[in-house]
């Protein structure tokens, strides 16, 4: 028997969706989640940028997602990426110090104000103009008119039930061998609560079972910022 001077542990309520075992996660992780958030520091661009995205009302990745996708983005080599929803330039930026030196990022989005400031802030970080593409319009008329297995990695950045019409856009756009991301992946811990059934979170629960359940992905969930779901395409 335990001893009762043993601290308890909670243990979360499993979400529904592909699960092999339920996770067991101490207390003393949530502080550790937020110093991992906060350990790669942000310059005076990054910080220029979020301060503009949140004047126009936009919602950038937070920076441990950004280190995330930046690190991803360096491993892969990446020469082409899309980043669906460019914002105010935030992730863009992120992405365009990961890539090759000679990369082009492929940025969406149908918010005019938004692009603007993404291009003002990828000048602001060094970029010349020819390594960004930015394109006016909703991801469901552009994505379809870029090359097949074209691009190293596709983020989508946009709100969650824009996820699943990227999802197999994404997987024609990348090259075998090629990572496929979506932010926002824990819907704000409303993914992990069985009770809540809106479209945005049931959404976002299909979206993890069909990455999860497709043969032609290897699949991760990363708990940084609000959950970065990824999944390299199989050669």
């Amino acid at each position: 028997m335990p001893s009762s001077n043993q601290p308890t542990r909670s243990r979360p309520t499993p979400a529904p969706g592909p699960r092999t075992s339920e996770a067991v996660i101490p207390s003393h992780r949530h502080a550790s989640l937020a110093y991992a958030e906060g350990y790669v520091a942000e310059d005076d661009v990054l910080a220029s940028a979020r301060r503009e995205a949140r004047r126009l009302g936009i919602v950038p990745v937070e920076s441990g997602t950004g280190a995330a996708l930046r690190l991803l983005a360096a491993t892969l080599g990446a020469r082409a990426v899309v980043d669906v929803g460019t914002g105010a330039g935030v992730s863009g930026i992120y992405l365009l110090r990961g890539m090759h030196p000679a990369g082009v990022l492929t940025t969406v989005d149908e918010d005019t104000q938004g692009s603007q400031a993404a291009r003002r802030a990828f000048a602001d970080a060094g970029f010349a103009a020819s390594r960004t593409r930015v394109i006016g319009g909703a991801a469901g008329s552009v994505l379809p008119r870029l090359a097949d297995g074209g691009y190293d990695m596709v983020f989508c950045g946009g709100p969650g039930t824009d996820h699943l019409a990227g999802y197999e856009e994404a997987l024609r756009l990348l090259r075998p061998g090629g990572l496929v991301a979506f932010d926002g992946a824990l819907g704000q811990d409303r993914v992990v609560d069985p009770s809540i059934r809106d479209a945005r979170t049931s959404a976002l629960r299909y979206l993890h079972r069909q990455v999860a359940e497709d043969p032609r992905l290897l699949p991760a969930l990363l708990p940084t910022g609000d959950g970065l779901l990824c999944a390299v395409k199989r050669p």
